[in-house]
């Protein structure tokens, strides 16, 4: 079998079970585990996979630039920001993650609410100028342009001196076995720092990251109140992931 054939192969695998088993795809094909390390780290080179232990996940569209990004299932964002905004109660403190869908939550909230937000993103904190009852806290320091977020230790030791009732936070992949993950390893430990802060955490995850993975975990589901999502209840990858959290504890809202 040629490389592109091969390749054409675990590409079909990967949409049809959402994984690739190297020693499985060895063992079906013929060739040795190696040959099968090799394509995934083609595919992988090309964006068309996360490479994991023992094999590859689907990779998340959500690593792309912000504004990119932007461009990327906006109808999805808008209904998952619509449903996370709902939870925000009057007069309470919410930290709001960077982030498109972060974006759409801002745009999302009503202009006389009154309450606190807390973020690290200076996007999300302009789109909250004209909301007139909302307190705004801007957390500094090192920007990472990719997702127009402050990381680093400056972002962090200011996270830790904040507190909330929520905190709303983007992923850019959602996976049964790789749990929550983003591209960016600050990025990914800012994340963890502002969950830690608030009493309720919802993950904000459009469809297109349901059944995804990046390179850097984020929480673990213990750490996690709900998943907030507008991901067809039919999506392959959302069943087994329902089930995993209903277990958990976490809640589940679609959108």
């Amino acid at each position: 079998m040629l490389a592109a054939e091969r390749h054409a192969h675990l590409l079909g695998l990967l949409a049809r079970e959402g994984k690739i088993v190297a020693k499985d795809v060895a063992a079906d094909l013929g060739i040795s585990e190696d040959s099968v390390r090799r394509d995934l780290r083609d595919l992988a080179a090309d964006g068309l996979c996360q490479r994991v232990y023992g094999g590859a996940l689907p990779a998340s569209p959500a690593v792309a630039d912000y504004a990119t990004r932007t461009t990327v299932a906006p109808d999805g964002k808008r209904r998952v920001a619509a449903v996370a905004a709902a939870l925000v109660r009057p007069d309470s403190a919410l930290i709001l993650d960077g982030g498109t869908t972060a974006l759409a939550v801002a745009r999302a909230l009503p202009p006389d609410l009154p309450c606190t937000v807390i973020t690290h993103s200076p996007t999300v904190a302009a789109a909250l100028l004209d909301h007139p009852r909302a307190e705004l806290y801007l957390l500094g320091g090192r920007v990472f342009k990719h997702s127009a977020v402050a990381c680093g230790a400056a972002a962090v030791e200011a996270a830790q001196n904040v507190s909330a009732d929520l905190c709303l936070i983007g992923v850019t992949g959602v996976h049964p076995e790789a749990g929550l993950t983003t591209g960016d390893a600050e990025e990914a430990a800012m994340k963890r720092v502002l969950a830690a802060r608030a009493a309720e955490t919802y993950v904000l995850a459009s469809s297109e990251k349901i059944g995804t993975a990046s390179r850097y975990r984020v929480l673990p589901w213990p750490d996690v109140t709900g998943l907030i999502t507008d991901a067809d209840p039919g999506h392959p990858a959302l069943g087994p992931l329902v089930g995993q959290l209903t277990a958990r504890g976490v809640r589940v809202l679609p959108a």
